[in-house]
């Protein structure tokens, strides 16, 4: 089976996780990924797609102007770059099945020249509509529509449309020299989500599959914390802070918002400062305060009494899994929608818009997370009973 998937670390954990499960297994797999992931990648068979999404999303906020610039200097070279390489390496590696990110939009076209069934990966229920919610990627995230949350998903389908040339173009590469006027629907979408944060919509299809979080056991692919970082986190009651890809805003006044909100409570902090969302110059630092560019968090929370995060879906799973409560300091996207979501079964304080981040609303929330433990607790134990993996390959070898 050909595995696609784009995206950050948070897409391309969990496509590492099933292509190491899978391969353990027995069956042949191959994955396609984004460079630079940050993910541990070693003993599976990968090949590059060419695209880097560091450079895709940028370092903040951009004008309106600057974002035009952006789009045409980087994401759509990169995204050209990508759809391409996805053509080209599922080609060459002639598989049974695809697997894919809703971002690899030529995987339909590629899996139908094949003659082999696809199958649609999602870890946040952008592509799959429901009147339950509004689309997670759209933006009325925030807002219940009703009977019109349906038609919300329309937005993030259509950011499909800007790509419609680079689909055509990759396609070229297929034999005829283009894809069939009518690729074949997916055979089933895997939601990569866990019942417990996300109970599964009634109007969803009896295709779509909500298998669980997918997550690499220890001693599967899970790295395992540096020992100093380690102990830091065991020497006392700790705040772990990390916002993962997002760095928009000023980060040295999250990181003093954070660490001043910590001392606040009498807990020590470590910052993980990803791809630069969180700073602290040296002067704000004591001894109650550690500083790492990146850090495995799946290792380390079990140990922490709260987290503040960005709600990526990645870490929404790793948190709730660790049974610890948290802030979520949404950015875009989705997190509005897992902060939202996080609030509502009661494993989190109300969201805080990166926006509105600081101590003055940063110390009520910590304090109100605090008293949510009992229940982040139980929602732990019940997500960490979840096979996810095995749910996702089982309806795989279904097919």
């Amino acid at each position: 089976m050909m595995l696609l998937t784009s995206g950050t670390r948070g897409d391309v954990e969990p496509f590492a996780a099933l292509a190491r499960y899978a391969a353990e297994r027995g069956h042949r797999v191959r994955l396609g990924v984004p460079e630079n992931s940050g993910v541990d990648l070693s003993g599976l068979d990968t090949v590059s797609l060419r695209v880097d999404f560091h450079r895709l999303m940028g370092t903040g906020s951009l004008s309106p102007r600057t974002a035009v610039r952006h789009f045409r200097s980087e994401v759509g070279p990169g995204m050209r770059g990508m759809l391409s390489a996805a053509v080209q390496e599922t080609l060459a590696f002639d598989p049974d099945l695809v697997l894919h990110h809703p971002l690899i939009l030529t995987a339909p076209a590629v899996a139908g020249a094949l003659g082999v069934p696809r199958v649609l990966a999602e870890f946040v229920p952008v592509a799959t509509s429901t009147q339950e919610f509004s689309a997670p990627g759209g933006p009325t995230v925030s807002k219940d529509l009703g009977r019109f949350n349906r038609a919300t998903y329309a937005v993030p389908r259509s950011g499909a449309r800007l790509f419609r040339g680079d689909v055509e173009r990759a396609c070229r590469q297929l034999p005829g020299g283009r894809a069939a006027s009518a690729p074949a629907a997916s055979r089933a979408t895997l939601m990569g989500i866990s019942p417990q944060l996300l109970p599964r919509p009634a109007d969803w299809p009896a295709r779509v599959h909500l298998t669980g979080a997918w997550h690499a056991d220890a001693g599967s692919g899970a790295a395992a914390p540096d020992p100093a970082v380690a102990e830091f986190v065991r020497g006392g009651p700790c705040l772990v802070a990390t916002f993962g890809s997002m760095a928009a805003g000023d980060p040295s006044a999250r990181g003093r918002a954070v660490v001043a909100s910590a001392r606040a409570h009498g807990l020590r902090t470590l910052l993980v400062t990803g791809w630069g969302g969180l700073s602290l110059p040296v002067r704000d630092r004591g001894d109650d305060v550690l500083v790492v560019p990146s850090a495995p968090l799946g290792a380390l929370l079990p140990d922490a009494a709260v987290a503040v995060h960005h709600g990526g879906a990645g870490t929404v799973h790793t948190v709730a899994r660790a049974g610890v409560p948290s802030v979520v300091v949404p950015f875009l996207v989705d997190q509005p929608f897992w902060g939202r979501q996080l609030h509502r079964i009661g494993i989190a304080a109300a969201p805080i818009p990166y926006r509105r981040l600081a101590p003055e609303s940063l110390v009520p929330a910590v304090g109100d997370a605090l008293a949510r433990r009992e229940q982040a607790q139980r929602v732990g134990r019940a997500v960490r009973q979840e096979q996810g993996l095995r749910t996702a390959l089982d309806v795989l070898t279904g097919l």
